[in-house]
């Protein structure tokens, strides 16, 4: 019996699309398709793999537009934004792709008289890849192309909110003739996600969502040994120093807090502005965060869509209230944002200032249009409170003083650090987390290395 899954739409909780899943009967034959098609993909050029992902990018990108409004009806994103999640997934694409040569060279230690040595980076076989809706391109392209240059076969599941999304990459690298079977998607239930992951067919996992969803997933690949990709939470942090460039610094984490409607692992959740600057950057921040439009996302001037669900809005109003019940002060009247209203996924931005770590909008990941803001003394202070976070993933600090900044980043506990900047990964930096936003590594050179194994030769001649 199949199921099938349905797509509301946040734009009017719509049924936006439905799909099958598939059975158990058609997963098993993709597996035994991928392990086929695998094989004799290992065999192609690294050359050949390089321009057949080239050219499904290419396809991607000639539908753009059309793209772009499938992500305006699935996630609420409005629809002068959405084009831009392509561009996004062309420059990481082709940055990994022009880098493979040099990431999946051979290894030759120093010389050894009478023994020729050597390490080979080989294909772990068949990659499930687990992306998730707020950005269903960029995440899963971080691991499609690289897992494809390196010799491997893909399959992807993708969020029950983008379908589409999986259907569109299909296309592309199926009309830029990549062999049967190395690509393939499914729509699937959490239960066959799970026994998927299970499968002996399956080499690596690559997972990109929830904490929780990353625990799922540990627990369903436990006692196989593979290896297990997480891109999990975030609750990022920014540090505004006495000295920093308010203007710039107001207008770049207000754009890193709120763009997606906040819907970002990476986007800025806490704010942290020394005590010399507080009431001069609120008043900056105030300004801008008024200048959005709270609209209908397929609307060409609306700036913040909708969230994604009208329960995620209704968790983030909970936290809200909870941080104004212990002292936060709300900066943004929501009645100014019309749409804005309980029950429904379109919510006002907030910027909660005399917020402090009692409160949940200071410790819980947000995902949404909302930023708690604290004052702080001094450095000292601010470092202790942007570590103080079951979250590592990144932090930003703004300031003139940059070396200074450099080092205090290497105090942080994060993966990615940022100066005078934020919510950006550049493809030629390691993508990583630390503690609950999870582990392992996509984009950069060493963005090959979980998805090949070496393999050592040791000849005696």
């Amino acid at each position: 019996m199949t199921s099938i899954q349905k797509t509301i739409s946040p734009v009017d909780n719509s049924v936006y699309v439905q799909r099958q899943q598939a059975t158990m009967k058609e997963i098993t034959h993709a597996v035994s398709t991928a392990g086929a098609a695998q094989a004799e993909w290992n065999t192609v050029p690294l050359a050949k793999r390089q321009d057949l992902c080239s050219a499904a990018i290419s396809s991607l990108l000639e539908n753009k537009s059309a793209i772009a409004e499938e992500l305006c009806w699935q996630i609420g994103r409005p629809i002068r934004q959405s084009e831009g999640e392509i561009r996004g997934v062309a420059e990481r694409a082709r940055y990994m792709i022009d880098v493979a040569p040099e990431a999946l060279s051979t290894i030759y230690p120093t010389s050894k008289n009478g023994y020729k040595r050597y390490i080979r980076r080989e294909a772990v076989g068949t990659v499930l890849v687990i992306a998730p809706w707020n950005y269903p391109y960029l995440t899963a392209i971080n691991a499609i192309i690289p897992a494809l240059l390196a010799g491997n076969s893909v399959l992807l599941k993708h969020s029950a909110q983008t379908p589409i999304c999986a259907e569109r990459l299909f296309q592309a690298f199926e009309s830029a003739g990549l062999p049967k079977g190395v690509f393939q998607y499914l729509h699937l239930s959490h239960q066959h996600t799970e026994s998927l992951i299970a499968d002996p067919g399956v080499d690596y996992v690559a997972f990109t969502g929830s904490v929780e969803g990353g625990e799922i997933v540990e627990k369903a690949a436990a006692g196989r040994f593979i290896g297990v990709g997480l891109e999990l939470g975030g609750k990022d942090p920014a540090y505004v120093r006495a000295d920093a460039d308010l203007d710039h610094a107001a207008a770049t984490i207000v754009e890193g807090a709120f763009f997606n409607s906040g819907q970002s692992c990476c986007g800025i959740e806490r704010v942290y502005l020394h005590e010399s600057i507080h009431d001069n950057f609120i008043e900056k921040a105030v300004e801008i965060v008024k200048g959005y439009k709270l609209g209908r996302p397929d609307e060409s001037d609306t700036t913040l869509g909708p969230v994604v669900r009208s329960s995620s809005a209704e968790y983030i109003r909970r936290q809200i209230k909870d941080a104004l019940e212990k002292g936060g002060v709300a900066q943004i009247n929501p009645d100014e944002f019309p749409l804005n209203a309980d029950g429904s996924p379109y919510l006002a931005p907030q910027i909660v200032t005399n917020a402090n770590h009692t409160m949940r909008l200071m410790t819980e990941e947000s995902f949404g249009p909302v930023i708690g803001v604290q004052k702080v003394a001094n450095d000292s202070e601010a470092i202790r409170l942007m570590n103080d976070s079951d979250f590592g993933l990144t932090a930003s600090i703004f300031t003139c003083d940059t070396e200074e900044a450099e080092s205090l980043g290497k105090k942080l506990q994060v993966g990615t650090f940022y100066v005078n900047q934020c919510d950006y990964l550049d493809p030629a930096l390691a993508w990583s987390g630390v503690k609950r936003s999870g582990r392992g590594c996509t984009l950069s050179k060493l963005g090959y290395s979980s998805l090949t194994r070496p393999k050592s030769f040791n000849i005696k001649i």
